[in-house]
C-alpha cells in the first residue's frame, strides 16, 4: 500500500525537495525514513519544509554572489603557460586541464578541473578563451597563453 510523504532532499528518480509523492511502505521505512529523504505529510513537516526552503534560498544568494566575486577574479587572471616546441612552433604533448589548474593554484586561484569547460587539450601555441562555470547561473572566460619556452 502506498503513502505520501513529501520529500525533505532531492531524491534522484523520485523528485525534488518539496514534492508530495506517493511511496510504498517497504521503500519509505528502509530507505527514505532513515536517510531523512522524506517525512509524512503533516503541518509540522510543511512549516519545517517552509523553512529549509528558506535557509537554503539565503545559502543559495550567498554561493551565487561569491560566484560572482570569483569571476571577476577569473577575468583578471592571466593564465600563461610556457611549452616545449619543435620545428615550426609544433607542441611536444599538449597543454591539460591539469597543466591549466596547476598554474592558477600558483596564483593563488583555486579552480577545480570540472568548472574549467575544455572540449579537447590544447596543442598549439596562441591564446585560448576557456569558459569557467563557477554557479549555474555564473560564468567567466578564462584567458590562457599558450607560449613557446
Amino acid at each position: 500500500m502506498a503513502k505520501e510523504f513529501i520529500l525533505m532532499a532531492d531524491v534522484k528518480g523520485l523528485g525534488k525537495l518539496g514534492d508530495v509523492v506517493r511511496v510504498h511502505d517497504g521503500y519509505s521505512r528502509n530507505y527514505l525514513i532513515p536517510n531523512k529523504l522524506a517525512a509524512p505529510v503533516t503541518d509540522a513537516t510543511r512549516r519545517q519544509l517552509d523553512k529549509k526552503r528558506k535557509e537554503q534560498d539565503v545559502l543559495l544568494a550567498q554561493q551565487k554572489e561569491a560566484a560572482k566575486l570569483l569571476a571577476q577574479t577569473v577575468e583578471k587572471a592571466s593564465c600563461t603557460i610556457t611549452v616545449k616546441t619543435g620545428e615550426g612552433g609544433k607542441l611536444f604533448g599538449s597543454v591539460t586541464l591539469n597543466d591549466i589548474v596547476k598554474v592558477l593554484k600558483g596564483q593563488g586561484l583555486e579552480l577545480d578541473k570540472g568548472q574549467i569547460e575544455m572540449v579537447e587539450p590544447i596543442k598549439a601555441l596562441g591564446v585560448f578563451n576557456l569558459p569557467v562555470k563557477l554557479h549555474p547561473d555564473v560564468q567567466a572566460t578564462l584567458k590562457v597563453w599558450v607560449v613557446e619556452e
